[in-house]
């Protein structure tokens, strides 16, 4: 089913403003193409999103360009990229969009008890221990509040972000992204989770040289924990052979069996770590310390209440977390 495209055309203002009831739409036909050729990166995956033709998209692309007065988009053989002036429209333009959202969420329910919806996403080891228990505890303290979750890889955590597809980010990092804001920050060393009855389970710290003897479960090579341990023995000269490489941690947790060790966050194994049936030993190596949780946002929105109440809820949850043993 097609969508149904509706602007009022004023020479002067058309390109600028649009005249519609859900929010996608308070954007005139010419912004709309080109916020969806932007966040696409390509004319052809944008006309599918729209249900239009590619053709209507470049005349619509080249009509604002010629209103602006500057291109908006460098024509490349991988796609469609962001022009300086281009990058500054979109970014305009997507907080204009959610923050239209946030205002039509609440002429919705204005004058009913209900709180606005929250969506949430984060990297794959969050969901299966850490998030189902938050968002138990936020919608028994925001009664009538809807979450909406989505779990993908760290790419795909900045990706909805930045794309307005989520409000709050959840994922490990060891740096700085452009356009997100990080909303809270917090240490995430890789440690070293085994079993109770393991070896090393009785050292309060661990050496990577140590723990190279054993075998390893490791994230795929886009995974940070993965990404800093690689560098830190590389550093160090150790070589290792991993028994299973995954970049889905809930399938490696059910695995893990003495004398195995697997490379992880705390924050990823803390159900393991509750009941008893892993323990988690930091490295002695400073590299391995490098890396933060970060709970983010879109860089200059600001957010609706029920969000900004999700993140201080978020965050709490994550202290109470680092602070058990």
């Amino acid at each position: 089913m097609q969508r149904r495209c509706m602007a009022r055309h004023n020479p002067d203002t058309a390109l600028l403003f649009g005249t519609a009831m859900a929010s996608p739409f308070l954007l005139s036909i010419p912004m709309r193409h080109f916020l969806e050729v932007a966040q696409a990166g390509s004319v052809n995956q944008a006309a599918a999103r729209l249900c239009v033709a590619p053709s209507a998209v470049s005349r619509q692309i080249a009509k604002l360009e010629d209103a602006l007065g500057t291109p908006l988009f460098e024509r490349q053989s991988r796609g469609m990229v962001l022009t300086p002036a281009g990058q500054r429209l979109a970014g305009h333009l997507q907080h204009a969009v959610l923050d239209g959202e946030a205002v039509l969420d609440q002429v919705r329910h204005l004058g009913a008890q209900t709180a606005a919806r929250v969506r949430v996403c984060c990297t794959e080891g969050f969901a299966a221990g850490f998030m189902p228990a938050f968002m138990q505890t936020f919608i028994a303290e925001m009664p009538g509040s809807q979450i909406e979750l989505l779990v993908g890889s760290p790419e795909d955590v900045s990706q909805w972000l930045l794309r307005g597809e989520a409000d709050i980010g959840l994922k490990y990092a060891v740096a700085p992204e452009l356009g997100l804001r990080v909303a809270h920050a917090a240490p995430a060393p890789v440690m070293a989770v085994m079993p109770p009855d393991h070896p090393l389970a009785a050292q309060e710290t661990v050496t990577l040289a140590a723990v190279v003897r054993y075998p390893l479960l490791v994230g795929s090579k886009g995974v940070t924990a993965r990404q800093l341990f690689d560098l830190a023995c590389s550093a160090q000269g150790l070589r290792y052979t991993p028994v299973l490489v995954s970049n889905f941690s809930s399938v490696m947790l059910p695995l893990l069996r003495s004398p195995q060790v697997l490379l992880s966050g705390v924050l990823t194994v803390q159900h393991l770590l509750d009941a008893g049936r892993a323990v988690a030993r930091p490295f002695g190596e400073p590299v391995l310390e490098q890396r933060r949780l970060l709970v983010l946002a879109l860089e200059g929105r600001t957010l609706p209440p029920p969000v900004a109440a999700c993140v201080e809820r978020m965050v709490a949850a994550i202290g109470g977390a680092a602070g058990r043993p």
